[in-house]
């Protein structure tokens, strides 16, 4: 059996992100659903925000509710292995001196990676109905989603041979040296299975929802909108966003500047994001902190609703024909504000969203079409295909 539900928080750095998921965890807790929180911010605070000490493992901080800081080091020896010996010989072989291959050798987004191998365990345990991610803010989210495509990417560069020949090789290095090169490369390759699996489970709109959190102001409004439209050009199911930190209108005449710019704003987040559910939560006045303060939060975020609910489901990605052309919409919601450019090479289509690029695998049909023109409607981005 596996979770039921994953719930992935983030937001621009400050916005709260921390303390909406933890206020999201409790109430799933108190509605009878084993939840975990796990943090994967490298600058944890997820502690702080219960009141409690956490550790690399989970730990039960209430009943049904569990927590846990990933930290990289313990998560690398747990789960890498022999692969850091695997790159370092790799690489001396390719003729990169002892201290650029030590460099080398942390795989690109080795912290992401640990996350991803946390939750793709937990996952496929009968441990907990609902995992909640805290995670970093929105620029590192991106990458920490999109790692696996990065570092199969990664991995073939730096393996331009033959997985028979590592094998082989690596057998007779072994039997010589003791270094278990074939050993490594079976792990890395298993590694690589595991983060395409558990890609493709965050991927699934049924399983995973993410949660976009802001206050009401002008810079956190765009940074949450540049999310938006790149959650979904990657694929990923925004199901609602979180308005933190309002203030009430009674706080007197010092404030009439600011609620007048916050109508504004909200206004702006009210009609940009529709339809998504839109749910608020009032400045508390103090620093939000342990178990009371944080109930508090989400019985105001989610009232009578359920935190592990899918509350937006809608399709990201079409394709569809139309006489002798074929067309691929991507959901880019303002994409309209946006410089966005599309091409093709060969099999893929390449998506440039000011400076987020995506590498998108064609249909095996379409690599017989080539690109006629796009065009953007109603926040989808339209790619028109006709036969080369």
């Amino acid at each position: 059996m596996s979770a039921k539900r994953i719930l992935l928080f983030t937001g621009k750095g400050g916005v709260g992100k921390t303390s909406c998921a933890a206020a999201s965890a409790i109430k799933a807790a108190e509605m009878g659903y084993r939840t975990l929180i796990m943090s994967s911010d490298p600058a944890h605070s997820l502690a702080d925000a219960l009141d409690t000490k956490l550790g690399p493992e989970p730990i039960k901080v209430a009943d049904k509710l569990y927590a846990q800081e990933i930290d990289m080091y313990y998560s690398m020896k747990k789960y890498w292995g022999n692969i850091r010996e695997l790159l370092l010989l790799v690489f001396k072989w390719q003729g990169i001196n002892e201290i650029a291959a030590e460099e080398l050798a942390a795989i690109p987004g080795m912290e992401e990676a640990s996350a991803l191998l946390w939750l793709n365990q937990f996952y496929h345990s009968d441990e907990y109905d609902l995992i909640i991610v805290d995670s970093a803010p929105t620029g590192e989210t991106l990458t920490f989603l999109t790692l696996p495509q990065i570092t199969e990417w990664w991995v073939t560069k730096a393996f331009p041979f033959q997985k028979l020949a590592v094998k082989s090789v690596g057998y007779a290095v072994r039997k010589t040296t003791g270094i278990p090169l074939d050993r490594g490369y079976k792990e890395l390759q298993e590694l690589l299975e595991e983060l395409k699996g558990i890609h493709e489970v965050l991927t699934d709109p049924e399983v995973c929802s993410v949660r976009l959190v802001m206050n009401p102001e002008k810079m956190v409004i765009k940074e949450t909108k540049r999310a938006y439209s790149y959650l979904q050009m990657y694929g990923y199911n925004v199901d609602c966003v979180i308005i933190n930190r309002l203030i009430e209108e009674d706080l007197g005449s010092k404030w009439e500047e600011y609620l007048k710019t916050q109508k504004e704003h909200l206004y702006n987040i009210n009609s940009s994001f529709a339809p998504l559910p839109i749910f608020k939560i009032s400045h508390q006045l103090k620093e939000v902190f342990g178990m009371e303060r944080l109930q508090i939060m989400a019985d105001e975020m989610y009232v009578d609703s359920d935190p592990s609910q899918i509350f937006y489901h809608e399709p990201t990605y079409k394709v569809e024909s139309e006489d002798d052309l074929y067309i691929i919409k991507i959901k880019l919601p303002f994409v309209e504000e946006m410089n966005c450019k599309t091409s093709q090479i060969g099999d893929q289509l390449i998506v440039q969203l000011e400076n987020r690029r995506l590498n998108y695998f064609l249909p095996k049909f379409l690599t017989y079409f080539h690109i006629k023109e796009s065009s953007i409607k109603d926040g989808w981005l339209c790619i028109f295909f006709e036969k080369a």
